[in-house]
């Protein structure tokens, strides 16, 4: 055990073990929630950079540690030849396991077009009927686009009435909308209630 510890805290493994030290705190935060996984917003071939470069200290380490042990380099300069070559093996052995994990962490999935359903639009041709019909809806991200919108109903959709997107035709391509203007229907009285 001696051995181990005398391995691991002189040159070049200490320049690692510094950094596996870190890492594993970090992990340890991580997991009593006191830090963010993702604290660098940054993917690394599918996978995020915390984990990767996590990774890429971990195996160095081993490899650094295991070359110490093997070759006992002789000077400082065949030590810096350990630490090099270790951090190559290390880019090597997690660039092969981050190409499993990548399953582990997929994409964002892309925009669709049901992605406006329950959003408001407003309308952009004189009416809406049961056969025509546009209107502009914005996204999520800010942007906004126009679309073509139909209306099961008689309601008086015209020219700047906001309506609610409720559905989408796959077969036609279009929304579908109701109006969200209360209407005051005339017919009622105040003692009709």
């Amino acid at each position: 055990m001696r051995e181990f510890f005398a391995a691991s805290l002189g040159f070049p493994v200490a320049v690692l073990t510094v950094l596996l030290v870190i890492v594993v705190a970090y992990w340890l935060l991580v997991a009593f929630g006191a830090a963010d996984a993702d604290w660098v917003e940054l993917d690394i071939g599918g996978v995020p950079a915390t984990l990767g470069l996590s990774l890429l200290i971990a195996f160095s380490w081993f490899a650094c540690l295991a070359g110490v042990v093997v070759f006992e380099p002789p000077s400082v300069l065949a030590g810096a030849g350990v630490l090099g070559g270790s951090l190559a093996a290390g880019l090597v052995v997690t660039r092969l396991v981050m190409t499993p994990l990548k399953r582990l962490f997929p994409a964002e999935p892309p925009a669709s077009r049901l992605d406006f359903i329950g959003r408001t639009c407003v309308i952009r041709t004189g009416r809406v009927t049961q056969t025509f019909g546009q209107a502009e809806v914005t996204a999520a991200d800010g942007s906004s686009a126009v679309v073509q919108v139909r209306q099961p109903g008689s309601d008086a959709l015209t020219a700047g009435t906001t309506a609610l997107i409720f559905d989408y035709d796959v077969d036609g391509e279009f929304f579908w909308v109701a109006s969200l203007e209360i209407g005051h229907n005339p017919t009622l009285t105040r003692g009709d209630h």
